[in-house]
């Protein structure tokens, strides 16, 4: 027995030592929010006090000084999310995650991310204020590099830390440019259905175009085959791999005085990213003598993409236009590694690439260019035989500016030099979104343009021949509007209203927010901080129940049973709404699914119906497919014996939709809830391991929300009738002119991407119960409420 007693205590000493050690580990790689940092290169002390939620408000003598404390900052609480941002360019992935990444490093490489920033580097002036403080934000990183705690997925995958460098913010940049290769996903499928179904299927899917969609009006105060699918499937297959989130779009609008309680700008925006754990923004409110941002920044970009001061406020969503194209190569009848380039044959460059791979050996890597740009078939094994396709991309054609662009825009000082700042956009092609405290509002879209012949769609492959006939846009010809009558800017996403230039092509999101959005702002002259609150999680779709209305006058009650006629009912009387108990919802989502699966996928095969599941087209042809009369598709192709109709699709997709939520939840349709099916989880890349998933994972959660209400909580589509959200508001912002100090914004998970920090996952909650937190900006109330207070001070000789 005495032994026994002396083992357990041994045990129990064992348990308490482990516990302990756990304790100190935990203590040594979390943040810290308190003390003093000695850091080379400063001029004077910085002060930085963190909020109740680690937020980092940065006090510092000089520009050059708050930037050095921002870089460190930033890594202590992001490094991990920072070193996988900037191996995206460089096909570096693969070191971390071994084979699951090589596709994807082999399509990085294959984009020339990395290429076009070493060419940009060659021609910058480093003596630029811009590239000065960019310099400062570096060595903070580097200085927690090397002074502070390694986060703990440094540990568990095995990789060093290494310094960052100037390349590494291009890089970074240009993943964000690159953003959800809607075009990759797009041009290739389009092409196929063509030539295999023909132009008169394709022209029913595509429609006639713009008109009758809510479109972003213009005002200036100035001026009133089987390649193709091959390469559409491989790259939505090599992308899922990326353990890194999407931009997906984004909804903005700014108030007018004249629409105000307050007779001041309001400014809200909340940009459609893919959910992940860290979040993508990084929030930090800087101020020195002769600057202030409460800013967002992204990993390892030291200028904040979002941001306001007590002057003026920018918000960002995606333009959506189609800066991608893909042409034909023609290649020499008797010299297969040539090609033609307007009247001459040239050969084609190679560019030879090394991946090394984590437990694996070093892969060699071999891609050609074209003057174009890139051939892409060297992505996939699959498409090395095919003839030659490549890409002509935007970000790394010309002149590279968005970083002065990017300083210029978070030092404008009003609405003149800021637009001078936007100009410098070549891509993203993206919506800036401006307000300020004099009354101004506007809206641009930022992005190089050009001008097509008639006879080409930038949407289908493009032959190579006819790439001299394209032109370009000058700035000016932009789709813009400055302080419009009406009295607000606005985007999601949607298409612009034609310019100088006409319709400028892209891949525009359905009008279903767009719609929403100018509803709701045209009904009141009175809009404070808490109605657009209240307005940006809005779960209202005034298009799904059109749709409803539209596959409602199909259907033969009299080929329903009871239990059928009552679920219509319920759904002929829905508001279009999506709070978690609503059962419309849920029969909704599966409804369209069938219906569209019935409609598309015999003609397209299954395959392409998939890859087309993941557009934007996809949610555009809802509405249209549902409202449409006559219809090649309404025809099951694999029946040869009849003619099928439209009545007869819905009404079988229907009862589809009914048994199906019937065999998943019973025949009480008051257990149908959405929030049974619509759940959000934030992953991050280690959470894939299952014993690690609670840990590192944020969630899941069910939430209210769907796609493309304006609190876009957005899901692919499968066959499972499970939407687990994969995509949404980034952060929400609401920026209140009459009240500056008042305004307020939310991140999906925290502050922190170090799962050891309290700030990790402090705003979830918030988050989906859709409420927000103040942005502090008045200095005494900072110092008063903050706890913590980290102070930098600089290195002694």
């Amino acid at each position: 027995m005495g032994r026994l007693k002396k083992i357990l205590r041994i045990l129990l000493i064992l348990l308490l030592l482990l516990v302990a050690a756990g304790f100190l580990a935990m203590q040594h790689l979390k943040p810290e929010y308190e003390g003093e940092v000695s850091m080379p290169g400063l001029g004077k002390e910085v002060s930085v006090y963190f909020d109740s939620f680690g937020i980092p408000h940065i006090y510092g003598e000089s520009e050059t000084d708050a930037f050095r404390a921002l870089g460190y900052v930033h890594a202590q609480d992001r490094l991990w999310q920072m070193e996988l941002l900037r191996r995206v360019a460089k096909g570096r992935l693969s070191e971390v995650f071994g084979q699951q990444t090589l596709e994807a490093d082999r399509f990085f490489l294959n984009l020339g991310i990395d290429e076009a920033t070493n060419n940009t580097l060659k021609k910058i002036d480093r003596s630029a204020p811009a590239f000065e403080l960019i310099q400062a934000y570096l060595d903070g990183v580097n200085h927690f590099i090397e002074e502070g705690p390694t986060p703990i997925e440094f540990y568990l995958t095995g990789i060093d830390k290494e310094v960052f460098e100037l390349e590494d913010v291009f890089n970074a940049v240009g993943y964000m440019a690159f953003s959800f290769a809607m075009a990759h996903k797009t041009d290739p499928l389009l092409t196929h259905l063509r030539t295999s179904l023909g132009k008169d299927y394709l022209q029913e899917l595509l429609g006639d175009g713009p008109s009758g969609t809510t479109l972003i009006r213009n005002f200036d105060e100035r001026e009133q085959p089987a390649m193709a699918f091959s390469l559409s499937s491989e790259t939505q297959r090599i992308l899922s791999t990326l353990p890194l989130p999407a931009f997906e779009g984004s909804n903005s609008w700014v108030i007018a005085p004249q629409k105000t309680k307050n007779n001041s700008v309001i400014l809200a925006n909340d940009p459609h990213i893919g959910f992940a754990q860290p979040s993508v923004w990084y929030e930090a409110h800087v101020v020195t003598p002769g600057y202030e941002k409460y800013g967002y920044h992204m990993a390892g970009i030291p200028f904040p993409m979002l941001g306001h001061d007590r002057k003026l406020a920018y918000g960002l969503t995606m333009f959506e236009n189609d800066d991608i194209d893909f042409f034909t190569e023609i290649i020499h009848p008797q010299d297969s590694n040539r090609y033609r380039s307007g009247e001459q044959w040239r050969p084609f460059e190679e560019v030879h690439k090394k991946i090394a791979v984590k437990d694996a050996d070093t892969v060699s890597f071999t891609y050609k260019t074209t003057s174009r740009g890139p051939v892409v078939n060297d992505i996939s094994e699959q498409m090395k035989d095919m003839p030659p396709v490549s890409m002509s991309w935007v970000y790394t054609q010309g002149e590279n500016r968005v970083m002065d662009a990017l300083y210029g825009i978070s030092h404008s000082k009003g609405v003149s030099d800021f637009e001078s700042a936007v100009r410098d956009i070549h891509a993203p092609g993206l919506n800036v979104m401006y307000g300020d405290r004099y009354g101004n509002v506007a809206w641009w879209a930022a992005a190089r343009l050009y001008r097509f012949p008639d006879s080409i769609s930038t949407k289908m492959l493009i032959p190579s021949d006819v790439s001299s006939a394209i032109q370009a846009v000058p700035f000016e010809e932009n789709p813009r509007a400055i302080n419009p009558p009406w009295g607000y800017v606005y985007s999601a996403n949607n298409q612009p209203d034609s310019t100088a230039a006409g319709f400028i092509p892209g891949y525009y999101l359905p009008e279903n927010r767009a719609k929403r959005i100018v509803n709701l702002l045209e009904t009141r002259d009175d809009w404070d901080r808490e109605g657009v609150k209240q307005m940006i999680t809005d779960n209202t779709s005034p298009v799904n129940t059109q749709i409803i209305a539209d596959l409602a006058r199909e259907i033969k009650v009299a080929e329903l049973s009871e239990a059928e006629i009552e679920c219509l009912d319920i759904l002929n009387s829905w508001k279009g709404d999506y709070p978690l108990n609503s059962n419309e919802a849920v029969v909704f989502h599966r409804w369209v699914y069938y219906f569209a699966e019935a409609s598309l996928s015999d003609e397209m095969g299954p395959e392409a119906f998939q890859a087309l599941l993941s557009t934007h087209l996809f949610k555009r042809l809802l509405a249209p497919l549902a409202a449409r009369g006559p219809s090649l598709w309404w025809d099951d192709v694999r029946t040869q014996e009849r003619i099928e109709t439209k009545s007869e699709l819905v009404i079988s997709s229907f009862k589809k939709a009914r048994n199906s939520v019937d065999r998943d939840f019973g025949p009480d349709s008051s257990k149908w809830n959405w929030g049974r099916v619509h759940t959000l989880e934030h992953p991050h890349p280690i959470g894939q391991i299952a014993a690690l998933r609670s840990f590192f994972n944020v969630g899941p959660f069910p939430v209210e929300g769907s796609r493309e209400v304006i609190n876009n909580m957005a899901f692919p589509y499968d066959s499972t009738g499970y939407y687990k959200v994969n995509s949404g508001p980034s952060t929400r912002r609401v920026i209140d002119f009459s009240d500056i100090e008042q305004s307020v914004s939310i991140l999906p998970t925290g502050q922190s991407g170090n799962p050891f920090s309290p700030h990790y996952s402090d705003q979830a909650e918030l988050y989906n119960r859709g409420e927000f937190r103040k942005m502090l900006m008045n200095g005494e109330e900072i110092k008063t409420i903050s706890k913590s207070l980290l102070i930098f001070r600089p290195t002694a000789d």
